[in-house]
């Protein structure tokens, strides 16, 4: 399930309220200056801090090829700068 439009503008990180790379095929969003992961379940977003899941470097750097190839997509403003990721 693909997230609105509407809700991606306004989801930001819980903890540093910055925004988020969102792979919708994954169900994930992710906040690469913290190294956390944001599940989706059953097309709702758990943004709780407590349920974060901290991100290995491994997987810090798939994500991250992923989202410089086109693959993410980003909630609120913010990092437009990176090449490849498309902003709403």
């Amino acid at each position: 399930m693909v997230l609105p439009e509407t809700l991606l503008k306004i989801l930001v990180c819980p903890v540093d309220k910055g925004c988020l790379m969102y792979f919708a095929d994954e169900g994930l969003l992710y906040n690469p200056r913290l190294r956390r992961a944001y599940r989706i379940e059953q097309g709702v977003p758990v943004m709780l801090a407590e349920r974060a899941e901290p991100v290995p470097e491994r997987e810090h750097e798939r994500l991250i090829r992923r989202a410089r190839d086109g693959a993410a997509d980003l909630s609120a403003a913010g990092l437009a700068g990176l090449p490849g990721i498309r902003a709403w």
